[in-house]
């Protein structure tokens, strides 16, 4: 198996995507597992300017059939060409509530900061005012969990340079929320001997719907929060970003997974009252072994 490309990792983040294992001929009836548990910082919400420490579990299975279970994802791979890879997928979305974006694991510690309260003029328009609650979501409805249905397309330009893409449909508040994101992951695995870095980066684009549940502010969460107006965001790019994952063969078994991504907020999505910080940051390591 390619383990040197895409352990993935199980943080239940609303905007990032699921990532899809490599195809891997293997003898029928066979499988190919890996199970860790290490530790992430990742931000409080998309847009959040906390981060906050948590216990990260990874998991990452494959069949010989083409099923595979990669983090939060299952997939299936229908392609026979070596050169591409694709099929559908179930992922699971998380939920949000005022704390933030809920994750398995409980946080170990999370960070402070003051911040500052909008109110809306008009969607789009925004003036400083007298600061009315610390957390911007104390508000905002529940984003329920949701299980969404899509699937994957990757073409490999060449041994080391993938193109992939991943389009889930079914998140956020009417279950009409749709979200492509499109990456671009080169594979350097002559670094070190055992020491594999593979670089992306990526944009991703989403529908109305998908926009107004993540980033949006209704009429009613506006009253709530003592604001006079709404955000209405609209359908476009809503993020790019950059990422660098190291992979640390210590043995045929056991592995050592690091990875670091920076995203910034683009258009409708970074101009939402909700966003504290237009960019931001994750980091994780883990230890995961193969079975």
């Amino acid at each position: 198996m390619r383990q040197y490309l895409f352990l993935a990792i199980a943080s239940a983040c609303s905007t990032v995507a699921a990532q899809t294992p490599a195809t891997n001929p293997m003898p029928d009836g066979s499988r190919d597992m890996f199970i860790g548990i290490g530790a992430q910082s990742v931000p409080r919400y998309d847009g959040s300017s906390d981060n906050r420490t948590l216990a990260m579990p990874v998991l990452q299975v494959q069949w010989s059939n083409g099923i595979f279970v990669s983090g939060t994802a299952l997939g299936w791979h229908l392609s026979q060409s070596p050169s591409m890879e694709f099929g559908p997928m179930l992922a699971l979305s998380p939920r949000r509530d005022q704390g933030g974006v809920s994750f398995s694991f409980s946080g170990v510690s999370e960070g402070s900061s003051t911040r500052m309260a909008y109110t809306s003029l008009r969607p789009g328009e925004f003036s400083e005012r007298e600061e009315l609650d610390p957390n911007r979501l104390r508000n905002m409805d529940v984003v329920k969990r949701r299980i969404l249905a899509g699937g994957f397309f990757n073409y490999y330009l060449s041994p080391k340079l993938r193109l992939t893409n991943t389009l889930t449909y079914g998140s956020g508040k009417e279950r009409n929320g749709a979200r492509l994101h499109t990456s671009l992951q080169y594979m350097m695995v002559d670094v070190a001997p055992h020491h594999t870095v593979v670089l992306s980066a990526g944009v991703s684009v989403a529908n109305r719907a998908y926009s107004e549940t993540w980033f949006g502010v209704t009429e009613e969460e506006a009253e709530r929060a003592g604001t006079r107006g709404y955000y209405r965001p609209g359908a476009g790019v809503q993020d790019v970003r950059a990422g660098v994952r190291w992979n640390w063969a210590l043995s045929p078994s056991w592995m050592l997974t690091s990875g670091a991504t920076v995203n910034r907020l683009a258009g409708d999505a970074k101009d939402s009252p909700l966003v504290e910080r237009a960019a931001n940051y994750s980091v994780s390591t883990a230890l995961a072994y193969r079975f």
